[in-house]
């Protein structure tokens, strides 16, 4: 007989390094599955470790067997969210072995934490923000996940359904071959902005205005947007300082209508690229042989994880231009860094005017992960 199923509350310290290293022991063998930066993950789930820490409740746990570690869950209310979502919140960190009993007793203990703090319903899996890692990959197992997307064994969305969860929204990633663009589109992409208008990169000289420009209209472009939640200014901080090592600033790029910044596109390299062979572990490569793997060794993948223009325009014929505008500069730099293939994600199913423009330039999604929902009754 197996030993018992125990669910164990995460309180930090070993319990956090437990936590994190779950995935590590179950999707080892996994040909496509990238195991994440140790270091990186212990600064994202300390208690107040991070903008989204500090003012979200969060609580984790482990389901073991025997000593043996077989799943981990997280559950989350974020209270930007609620403003938006009243009753609602969140469960994510969702890694498990196929057994019904494990999903059970994990959703279980996620479910009855958010039951207890006045949750009407649970959604996820997000990790732990819907700006962050976000929805359970359903389709597209074959390839590995590019950087800030989640990569899941087939069996995962299956078992939350079996729990009684619902599909309630998928999201989209595209793969752009930046080298096989459509003949019909590509004068579209190389046409010259119209009068008045502006295609320029990042301007580093003014680095964290432009991440305070970029993010402003991110928040206008999105703030309608199904799930939506704001970013904030102590985020902005962080993320201007995180991301800075990454940012090349040919490949950031922001539209300007006489004067004003109205649209950006941001591409980054595909750092799961470059820890693949890590083992979720920076010694002996460390922070600074890290950037060199991503600056020297030319990574043949990107992703595009934000891409905005500004609400009053996004019904002009100007606002339809500009992503095409945008990604016709940024395809012109990517061809110079021999990049092979940019994933932009990623896209709400119901996001009408950003599948158009994905699929005219990409063809069909390549990956979709899902957000599940259940009522708590």
């Amino acid at each position: 007989m197996s030993a018992p199923l125990r669910i164990e509350r995460v309180d930090g310290g070993s319990g956090l390094d437990a936590f994190i290293r779950v995935p590590f022991g179950l999707y080892r063998d996994d040909p496509n599955w990238v195991p994440p930066l140790l270091l990186e993950r212990r600064r994202a789930l300390a208690p107040g470790g991070t903008p989204y820490l500090r003012r979200a409740d969060v609580a984790l746990w482990i389901a073991r067997r025997g000593g043996r570690a077989v799943g981990r869950i997280s559950a989350q209310i974020d209270p930007l969210a609620l403003e938006r979502d009243p009753g609602t919140g969140h469960f994510g960190l969702i890694a498990a072995e196929d057994d019904p009993e494990v999903f059970a007793a994990l959703l279980g203990a996620a479910e009855e934490w958010l039951r207890a703090r006045g949750m009407e319903r649970v959604r996820g899996p997000f990790n732990l923000s819907i700006n962050e890692e976000s929805g359970v990959l359903v389709d597209g197992f074959s390839t590995p996940p590019m950087l800030m997307m989640p990569h899941d064994p087939p069996y995962l969305g299956g078992r939350l359904a079996a729990a009684g969860y619902d599909p309630v929204k998928d999201i989209l990633a595209y793969r752009l071959d930046p080298h096989d663009v459509p003949e019909a589109l590509l004068a579209v992409l190389d046409r010259q902005p119209p009068s008045g208008v502006a295609i320029r990169p990042l301007r580093w000289a003014d680095y964290r205005e432009e991440v305070r420009r970029l993010v402003e209209i991110f928040n206008d472009a999105w703030c309608g947007n199904w799930g939506f939640v704001p970013i904030t200014g102590e985020e902005i901080e962080v993320m201007a300082r995180e991301l800075r090592p990454l940012i090349d600033e040919r490949l950031v790029w922001f539209a300007e209508a006489d004067g004003e910044a109205v649209a950006f596109i941001v591409c980054l390299p595909n750092l799961n690229e470059a820890i693949a062979d890590l083992n979720g572990r920076l010694w002996p490569l460390g922070w600074a042989r890290l950037l060199w793997r991503i600056r020297m060794r030319r990574l043949t993948t990107a992703r595009v994880p934000l891409m905005g223009v500004r609400k009053r325009m996004s019904q002009t014929l100007l606002g339809s231009a500009l992503p095409f505008l945008l990604i016709g500069a940024l395809r012109r730099e990517v061809l110079k860094r021999r990049v092979r293939a940019v994933e932009i994600s990623w896209v709400l199913e119901d996001n009408r005017p950003m599948r158009a423009v994905a699929e005219a330039l990409c063809g069909p999604a390549y990956k979709t992960c899902r957000l599940y929902e259940r009522a708590l009754r």
